[in-house]
């Protein structure tokens, strides 16, 4: 097949932000140190590029403000996607929505799901209502003030943001002073609503899942082990631990893959992951985070239909460090993901080309709205 690989590069985006600021008529102010921690490195770009060139013609291509034309001309047979996007709620929504506007394939899940999965509060409140648990929460909107129903100790993040943006070693909170200095301090980087939720104090777990209900292959389960955390640190996996406290010339060994735990606790994880997958229509690929109560019980963190997947052992990328558990080579896991895609939309690898038209059809049988009942 002719894939286009789509990703949102450090490089690329800070070009796009300073070109966006220029043609400002206004001042604004910096954008916060970690504001391009979601994008990919040149390395994993280059990484992930030869991977799928193995099996396919590749066209990689940079998820800016050209991406549409560079579509529309190209015609890909699937779209390999990885982009993040630059700047809103609905960032990472771009580059599907761009692909169903032309009526091209694409890996992963849909602009919807994406758009819900990176509002924390709206994933949650679809997680609550199917009764699969999730720790409780409050929103403050910019301007409006903290509610005093919040429960303490609680944990501070930004409303719409991924790998660990925002989310420091001072995120937990345990009096209302620190409260409401970590609220203003979020709202005036990231300028977007925040959520405060419910501090969980039981071990935490990331799951990788691969496929597509009702055949969900679930990953070994990744254990973040706190007591690794340099001391007095709050156990949570906060951005300094992620990209100040682990680097790769000395890995912090906060990892336990498989997680070492019992039947019954692994059976409970996996069981929501699966519901959690099903309701949320996750596609293709994902990464969902978990913690335990203080009754041991399994709630959802976070969900991340679009993993990130750095290449190297030592980066301690977890999805892909799952799928080397359990047997999968870094090549092997993009290329199942492709497989799960081209299956969904009845591309039948490369054996015979189809024709645009070909392709819409594909698309119309399968977004077909299911009869309704009369009201």
């Amino acid at each position: 097949m002719r894939i286009a690989f789509l990703y949102s590069s450090k490089n690329g985006m800070a070009s796009s932000l300073q070109s966006r600021r220029y043609e400002e008529t206004h001042e604004e102010d910096d954008p916060p140190l970690d504001f391009l921690a979601e994008c990919d490195s040149d390395e994993t770009i280059e990484a992930i590029g030869r991977a799928l060139g193995e099996r396919h013609e590749i066209v990689p291509i940079e998820a800016n403000d050209e991406a549409y034309l560079h579509l529309k001309k190209l015609r890909p047979d699937l779209v390999f996607n990885i982009a993040e996007g630059l700047v809103g709620p609905n960032r990472e929504s771009h580059i599907p929505s761009i692909c169903e506007m032309l009526g091209i394939p694409y890996t992963g899940s849909d602009p919807l799901t994406l758009g819900i999965c990176l509002d924390k509060s709206r994933a949650k409140e679809i997680l609550a209502y199917h009764k699969i648990p999730t720790a409780p929460f409050w929103v403050v909107e910019n301007g409006s003030g903290v509610s005093l129903r919040v429960k303490l100790p609680a944990i501070v993040k930004p409303l719409h943001e991924g790998s660990s943006k925002g989310i420091k070693d001072n995120s937990v909170v345990r009096n209302r002073p620190e409260l409401k200095a970590r609220v203003r301090e979020i709202q005036s980087i990231y300028k977007e609503p925040v959520i405060i939720e419910q501090f969980l104090t039981g071990r935490e777990f990331t799951v990788g899942v691969l496929g597509n209900p009702p055949n969900l292959e679930i990953l070994p389960i990744v254990e973040i082990d706190h007591s690794q955390l340099p001391p007095g640190a709050n156990p949570v996996y906060s951005y300094e631990a992620k990209w100040i406290w682990d680097q790769p010339d000395k890995p912090l060994e906060i990892f336990r893959c498989p997680a070492e735990i019992g039947p019954d606790l692994k059976h409970r994880i996996e069981d929501i992951i699966r519901k959690t997958v099903e309701v949320l229509r996750i596609r293709d690929w994902s990464r969902i985070d978990i913690r335990l109560d203080e009754r041991g019980e399994p709630n959802i963190l976070e969900v991340n239909p679009l993993p990130g997947v750095l290449p190297k052992p030592e980066d301690n990328s977890c999805l892909p460090k799952a799928a080397r558990t359990a047997g999968y080579s870094y090549s092997a896991l993009l290329h199942r993901v492709v497989d799960e895609a081209a299956t969904r939309y009845g591309l039948n690898h490369g054996k015979r080309k189809h024709h645009r038209g070909d392709r819409l059809q594909l698309l119309r049988s399968r977004h077909q709205p299911a009869e309704r009942a009369p009201i």
